[in-house]
């Protein structure tokens, strides 16, 4: 099987439950911009290395495992936000955990570490190859970064 490259295969962008209501929801903590706004900034950074992006919200644990086993097949890297799914779901830990060699970011809008304690722990940070959190929306370009970083550097000819 041939590598996939950016240049052949989307970024997954998963965002958890209540994403959909981004910028309308707690502002204070999570800001105004929309997910359509999340999406446009991605798509951008995406660019900026020669790939595409493929961003999906789901409130449905269930959905997002799909999409992390569809993300195994045909996608390069996955950049996730699960939302609250972040400290419940050993499914999508799991799910995560079968992707093996695809790069995984976690984003958090919010500083999750100056939250509620139950905040603190995260199952999906246990596969992911890092975490960003308390940048905004900014933290999902971090993101897309971090991926095209991870696999150019996987996908580049070895010097022989």
């Amino acid at each position: 099987m041939t590598a996939r490259t950016l240049a052949t295969a989307p970024i997954m962008i998963l965002n958890g439950p209540n994403l959909n209501v981004l910028g309308k929801r707690q502002p204070e903590i999570y800001g105004s911009d929309t997910l359509a706004d999340v999406e446009a900034l991605c798509a951008k950074a995406a660019a900026a290395h020669g790939g595409t992006v493929d961003l999906r919200q789901s409130n449905h644990e269930g959905e997002l495992v799909d999409w992390i086993h569809e993300a195994r097949e045909h996608h390069v890297g996955i950049v996730i936000n699960p939302a609250a799914y972040s400290h419940t779901s050993v499914a999508i830990l799991d799910a995560l955990n079968a992707c093996d060699g695809l790069p995984v970011v976690e984003v958090h809008i919010s500083n999750v570490h100056q939250r509620e304690a139950f905040r603190h722990h995260s199952y999906v940070s246990q596969r992911a190859d890092g975490v960003i959190a308390g940048c905004g929306v900014q933290g999902y370009v971090f993101g897309v970064e971090r991926v095209a970083a991870l696999v150019t550097a996987a996908t580049a000819p070895t010097a022989g």
